[in-house]
């Protein structure tokens, strides 16, 4: 009997779980901002994995020749001062991007989230230090805080990764310690200690996976800050160093030829605008679908 009811069961569960996908899906695009941030995240993803295929030209190849052309035909966005195709440049400037906020915001998850971790499950001492070592990153405004850090170790795409995880990890442990202290309370969690679970065990088979909605929210939007950053250290010549085509170089070297070539300016400022819009949006959409209590609340 017990038998013929494991597929039954399995059905039902499989069911069940279709269902929920279902329910996602439909939270998550029920407003049009949110399947419009998807896309240009999607075309953003789509370019910076194809870029060397997509490109029309090669992007660091120097034609003086060339030089702040007009959008025609042959170059739809124009050339920059040294001659290169300017679409070519925002192509593979979203595949610097893209590797900058992924790699960025992950280390500062997983740094944040175990320390976080430590610091709400154990309290005393833990607590004491590492939040107040937290408390004492966040008082620096994160843009200051990712100069600053840039500063002493130089430009390149490595160093600006290492300040911007360094700048976004107190932001999750501060949250990853909110949640555990409402969690570790709990009566599952109690039953778990005095069923003779390991600490560890508690806190991470137990207390971490119920901190993954509102950490998948928060990844998201940090990809965005984390873009925006990286293109304002960029823009100010401290960032991605040349050649490399990041949008904040771009919109630096662009402004002096505002009045007789915008485009140089406007297309990588536009390309930063919609991006961080975008996953601003996708993470609000995430919000709504992962954990409906909080829906219009943040």
């Amino acid at each position: 009997m017990s038998e013929a009811n494991v597929p039954h069961n399995n059905l039902e569960i499989a069911e069940h779980s279709f269902s929920e996908f279902r329910r996602f899906i439909r939270v998550f695009l029920s407003r049009k901002v949110v399947a419009f941030g998807t896309f240009i995240i999607l075309i953003l993803i789509f370019n910076a994995i194809f870029a060397p295929v997509i490109t029309p030209y090669d992007p660091y190849k120097v034609d003086t020749k060339k030089a702040l052309q007009q959008p025609s035909m042959e170059h739809f966005l124009g050339t920059d001062q040294l001659g290169r195709d300017t679409l070519s440049r925002l192509i593979y400037g979203s595949q610097v991007s893209l590797q900058v906020g992924i790699i960025a915001v992950v280390v500062a998850a997983t740094i944040g989230m175990f320390l976080g971790l430590v610091a709400g499950y154990f309290g005393g001492w833990p607590d004491r230090i590492i939040m107040r070592l937290m408390d004492a990153l966040m008082a620096i405004p994160s843009i200051m805080l990712a100069l600053a850090i840039t500063a002493m170790l130089g430009g390149g795409i490595r160093n600006v990764m290492i300040a911007l995880g360094i700048t976004l990890t107190p932001v999750y442990c501060r949250i990853i310690f909110g949640q555990i202290l409402s969690i570790k309370e709990s009566d599952y969690i109690m039953a778990a200690i005095a069923a003779g679970a390991s600490n560890l065990r508690v806190m991470f088979l137990h207390i971490l996976p119920n901190c993954f909605p509102i950490l998948i929210v928060l990844i998201t939007i940090n990809l965005g800050i984390a873009i925006l950053t990286e293109a304002g250290l960029s823009f100010l010549g401290i960032g991605i160093s040349p050649p490399g085509a990041a949008w904040g170089a771009m919109v630096s070297d662009g402004y002096r030829y505002l009045l007789t070539n915008p485009f140089l300016s406007f297309a990588p400022g536009v390309c930063i605008m919609l991006v961080v819009w975008s996953f601003n949006m996708v993470g609000d959409g995430l919000r709504d679908a992962l954990d409906p209590r909080l829906r219009g609340t943040l």
